[in-house]
């Protein structure tokens, strides 16, 4: 598993279980070829006619690490890799994919929840761990748009539901970022300003939520909630974008949140901020700079061949207690499996260097490992 040889402690270290402080639920259900290469796709479209997403970083992946969880050779090729997949059935692709990460806790984002994903509680049971989950802002705001009547009704309803939410919740997320961009105006929006733009939202409260009223007065409702009952804040950057973010760098830029982190740490709320790839740096710096700011590698690690790259970068700048684990995992429980396990490798080959320059003692190495794979995330999620 791990690609370099490092003393048996560091080993161990690397190879404990780990927390997995963002995940979403995985497919239940048996599904086509068409349908599992738009889940290993970093965009989540259809490859162009005459190719295929196995092709891709995460493709090759798959084939590499998941297949002998699956009885398979490495390298299995695609349609034999989906035909053993087909003939396990779903379940038990999850269960061996999702114990096979090492997973102690999984934070799952139950937002995109359906029929067909499992929630919080079934990807603990499949993966032999704990889970807890994370309540998602716009998700709440977006079911109290549809119900409240009048601008008053959607304002406490919205503060109640968030309230109610969180309660049963180990973090906040949001996905303002990639609403409406990363440089957030740290000012709390007037009253009056709400109440105007909660009776347009309510006009069609069937549309995205692009108000940047509303979207600020969400983020503010959500890190009160936060404050009152001692919850970090995840707020999605960087990778996982789309194609419209990455049109708009300075938009997307995760150092664009310099001025809000600022007008947050009065409050003590602490700030995460999940997948920041390419903007890996400008985020590492950002939790250096910041007491309550932390950071991971997240998807980028699964979807590049570059990934020992970025956690040697993350290393480089940001303090090593404020460097957290996650998948990112998303319908396949492939995802999940290759998210720890490229973890692993990428941190294995960054500790190799240092301890190889004597930069670093073994016992540094080892304690860096333990933070990041799971001591953090304890800390922090107070798990």
């Amino acid at each position: 598993m791990l690609p370099v040889d490092l003393p048996g402690t560091v080993r161990d270290a690397l190879l404990a279980p780990l927390v997995d402080h963002h995940c979403h639920g995985v497919r239940r259900d048996d599904f086509s070829r068409a349908g599992f290469e738009l889940l290993i796709s970093a965009g989540g479209g259809p490859a162009p006619p005459g190719t295929t997403h196995f092709d891709t970083p995460s493709g090759a992946a798959v084939r590499r690490w998941c297949a002998p969880l699956l009885d398979l050779e490495p390298h299995a090729p695609p349609a034999v890799y989906l035909a053993r997949r087909a003939e396990l059935g779903a379940g038990e692709v999850n269960r061996r994919l999702l114990a096979g990460a090492g997973v102690v806790a999984f934070l799952v984002d139950s937002a995109r929840e359906e029929a067909d994903l499992l929630g919080a509680a079934e990807m603990g049971r499949h993966g032999g761990a704990a889970a807890d989950e994370l309540v998602r802002i716009e998700e709440i705001e977006r079911d109290v748009a549809q119900t409240a009547q009048l601008a008053v009704d959607y304002l406490g309803s919205l503060g109640e539901e968030l309230a109610g939410r969180a309660a049963r919740a180990v973090g906040v997320k949001t996905v303002i970022g990639p609403l409406c961009g990363l440089d957030l105006d740290p000012a709390r929006p007037a009253r009056g300003a709400v109440i105007a733009a909660a009776n347009r939202r309510l006009a069609d409260p069937k549309e995205p939520l692009t108000d940047p009223v509303l979207l600020s007065y969400l983020l503010w409702s959500g890190i009160d909630v936060a404050r009152e009952r001692g919850l970090p804040v995840q707020f999605h950057t960087g990778f996982g974008h789309g194609l419209a973010r990455a049109a708009e760098p300075d938009r997307a830029d995760p150092a664009g949140l310099g001025r809000f982190a600022a007008a947050l740490q009065p409050l003590g709320v602490p700030m995460i901020l999940l997948h920041p790839y390419p903007f890996h740096r400008q985020a590492a710096h950002l939790a250096g700079a910041f007491p309550h700011v932390y950071v991971d590698a997240g998807l980028a690690l699964p979807h590049l061949g570059a990934g020992a790259r970025v956690m040697d970068e993350l290393l480089e700048l940001a303090p090593f207690h404020k460097q957290l684990f996650s998948s990112g995992c998303h319908g396949l429980a492939e995802s999940a499996y290759l998210g720890a396990l490229t973890f692993r490798r990428a941190l294995a080959a960054a500790l190799a260097a240092r301890l190889g320059s004597g930069e670093w003692s073994t016992a540094d190495a080892a304690r860096v490992a333990h933070m990041i794979g799971s001591g953090n995330a304890r800390r922090i999620y107070r798990l």
